[in-house]
């Protein structure tokens, strides 16, 4: 029988959180893990037994994203809010809150010099920001649906976006252009991200598929689809080797990318599986999801190589064939399906080496940086209060909210149907006939729909072209701001220099008068 310790084992779980766990990443030093969700709350738990987690308020509304800085002395967090804020993880809970994005912001990341950030947005744009001077640079603009997620690559001379328009974007930071779009999907792509060499990016789509591609060829060098619903989140193992994900089928899958195939299958979270993440050391892995809890994962299969695995699984499960020749790096496009056979793990979530962590409430932001006609201004915030109250929506309601924000595929006929639905449940008391010569009455003409289609149409135009300006606006408002500040510094300058020239020259008219009255 093969050690347990070979497997992926369930360390520990997290309970703090209201609602939703929708994002997570560990800090630089694996000492500390942050998480987002859907109660609006920004936690920080400390790895160690026996030490408090700590909970940060300051957003409005559903946290997206969440990222340390790699220094760890900083933690970026993304909302439905249309903000995005940089918190110190420290007792004081202080924030500064970016604010240029029209819609809600979906997705927030680091470059790796710790000097920019990339966010995602509703607003169809990919916005790049200042870490330092804690302002809006750039923003990149040709995605024609929402943008669910945007990342540096390891260099940070690119930037990978995916959204709703089914394409995967890939753009240089110097020229600011998109140099390649790969759009082979099905669905809405959900998340995107590069390996830790910067040589492939992967992507995942609404359509359960994940596709890596090969950034020196662009070609697609793998496709699996081992998920029966949507993936919303995955992540690269630091050695590249392997990669997790997490789905709306309420499971964690771990790829040996090496060998092209499923290894694990692993069952924890009840309800969809929103975010997954790797250490930075790629030795303990986290996953959260739509029932409110964080599981930390120890990895240990890194330790040893895949074909031991297989031997040491032999007696318990049936493993995959022999690899054939195209399974073997480099590889061509082809389809890794789900097998009965993979190796399946149903770990109990409870806590043995623990209870709860004592949750310290602190308050909001003491200010804010706010974009408004070009400056960037600082802005006195309001303190928040430092206890949540529970959610007192019926509970399918709760629910539909969370399948909105996370499947991300949104049908206008089946939120007609809908309402219908509730509409009609709620009449009770009026005959099936009635109702239908209601419909018949208020039933459009066929004109008057394609008109109203028509004007719908001119009117997203409309607005594309007005987002497009505005982004233009906001570039350049940014560069006067920039060139008012030179000036404003040249000009002190000068001020300084002729009032020293000034002094000067009243001095030494002073001693000339001082000699003429002395020889005198």
């Amino acid at each position: 029988m093969a050690s347990v310790l070979d497997d992926p084992t369930l360390e520990r779980h997290f309970k703090g959180h209201k609602d939703a766990v929708t994002c997570a990443d560990f800090s630089p030093n694996n000492k500390q893990l942050a998480s987002g969700s859907v109660d609006k709350s920004l936690m920080i738990w400390n790895l160690a037994l026996k030490t408090r987690a700590f909970r940060f308020v300051g957003h409005q509304d559903v946290i997206t994203g969440v990222q340390f800085s790699p220094s760890g002395n900083l933690v970026a967090t993304s909302s439905k809010d249309r903000t995005v804020r940089l918190w110190t993880p420290s007792m004081k809970g202080e924030s500064t809150e970016f604010k240029a994005h029209t819609a809600s912001v979906r997705s927030v990341a680091f470059s790796h010099d710790g000097q920019r950030l990339v966010t995602a947005s509703d607003d169809k744009s990919v916005k790049v920001w200042s870490v330092h001077r804690q302002c809006f640079i750039y923003s990149l603009n040709q995605h024609t649906n929402w943008v669910r997620c945007a990342r540096f690559s390891p260099d940070g001379r690119l930037i990978a976006s995916c959204g709703d328009d089914r394409s995967v974007r890939l753009w240089d930071t110097s020229s600011k252009q998109c140099i390649n779009c790969f759009t082979d999907y099905g669905g809405s792509t959900t998340f995107v991200e590069f390996n830790s060499s910067g040589t492939c990016i992967a992507s995942s789509g609404a359509d359960s598929s994940l596709k890596i591609w090969d950034l020196r060829t662009n070609k697609l060098i793998q496709h699996y689809q081992v998920h029966s619903a949507g993936i919303n989140s995955f992540s690269f193992h630091p050695s590249n080797n392997y990669l997790i994900s997490g789905s709306t089928d309420g499971m964690v899958k771990i790829l040996d990318l090496l060998e092209g195939r499923l290894i694990y299958t692993l069952h924890g979270h009840k309800g969809a599986v929103i975010t997954v993440a790797f250490s930075r050391t790629g030795d303990q892995f986290a996953s959260g999801g739509a029932d409110g809890q964080v599981l930390l994962w120890k990895t240990n299969f890194d330790t040893k190589s895949y074909q031991e695995v297989l031997q040491q699984h032999s007696r318990r499960s049936t493993p995959d064939p022999t690899p054939h020749l195209s399974d073997i790096h480099p590889k061509v496009p082809h389809l890794h399906r789900p097998q009965s056979t993979a190796i399946r793990i149903s770990q109990t979530v409870a806590d043995t080496q623990s209870a709860d962590p004592r949750v310290v409430e602190l308050g909001q932001a003491v200010h804010s940086t706010m974009l408004l006609n070009g400056q960037t201004r600082l802005m006195p915030t309001q303190t928040a209060p430092s206890r949540h109250h529970s959610n007192r929506l019926p509970a399918f309601r709760v629910a539909n909210l969370r399948e909105e924000g996370w499947k991300g595929e949104e049908s206008t006929r089946r939120a007609g149907s809908t309402l219908e639905s509730q509409i009609g449940a709620g009449g009770g008391g009026r005959g099936r006939r009635e109702e239908e010569e209601e419909r018949e009455e208020i039933k459009p003409p066929e004109v008057h729909q394609s008109s109203l289609d028509s004007t719908l149409r001119h009117i997203v135009q409309q607005l594309d072209i007005l987002t497009q300006t505005v982004s233009v606006l906001e570039e350049r408002l940014t560069l006067t701001e920039d060139k008012l500040k030179e000036c404003l510094l040249h000009q002190s300058k000068i001020f300084k220099d002729v009032r020293s020239s000034g002094e000067r020259r009243r001095t030494d008219s002073r001693e000339t008068d001082g000699s003429s009255v002395h020889f005198t």
